[in-house]
């Protein structure tokens, strides 16, 4: 992953979620992290983020999501459940949550938190971590939250809940090159 370089071109919006790549490394990462324009563009500014622009955003993008019983948003991208959540006492918080389609067993828990300990230690975004239920199955997540006290313009937002699939997907995907599902492999 670079930082600093040319500036690529940024990816077509609008793709249903099935037909997003995700596979974001070099120079596809550099185009979505560096898509805008360094500075204030004339004539946008940023305003508090809300679910319903969250939701806007989805909408824009043809998406399929649902919304909670607690309000929250959320829906399933390549057979992940991901969570769209605006936290804080005035909203200024923005958190996409996503959690691995497969449960590790405790015996596994070791391999698991390593495997986010190196991925936390090697990548900004997202921040990884497994949980384990009373039941002891090891539920894996992965998080991009950021603070938007200030507000978001509707580019930085989309260009940031793109981000937190993106790379929640791209997290998602090295658990499953790791831990290959026994479903998958012909015998």
């Amino acid at each position: 992953m670079r930082f600093f370089g040319s500036r690529r071109t940024s990816r077509t919006s609008g793709a249903r979620t099935d037909d997003v790549d995700v596979d974001l490394s070099g120079a596809d990462l550099e185009a979505v992290l560096l898509a805008g324009s360094v500075g204030e563009v004339a004539g946008v500014r940023p305003v508090p983020v809300t679910r319903e622009r969250v939701s806007a955003w989805m909408d824009s993008c043809g998406f399929t999501y649902f919304v909670d019983s607690d309000g929250d948003l959320g829906g399933m991208w390549h057979g992940r459940l991901f969570y769209f959540l605006v936290l804080g006492s005035g909203g200024e918080v923005l958190q996409v949550r996503g959690q691995w389609h497969r449960e590790a067993t405790i015996e596994r828990l070791g391999e698991v938190l390593e495997l986010c300990n190196e991925w936390n230690a090697e990548h900004i975004w997202p921040k990884t971590y497994a949980r384990v239920r009373d039941d002891g199955a090891v539920v894996v997540c992965a998080e991009t939250t950021v603070s938007l006290e200030h507000g978001a313009s509707d580019a930085q937002l989309g260009q940031l809940l793109h981000c937190g699939l993106s790379t929640g997907a791209m997290f998602f995907e090295h658990l499953d090159r790791y831990f290959v599902d026994p479903l998958q492999v012909a015998s």
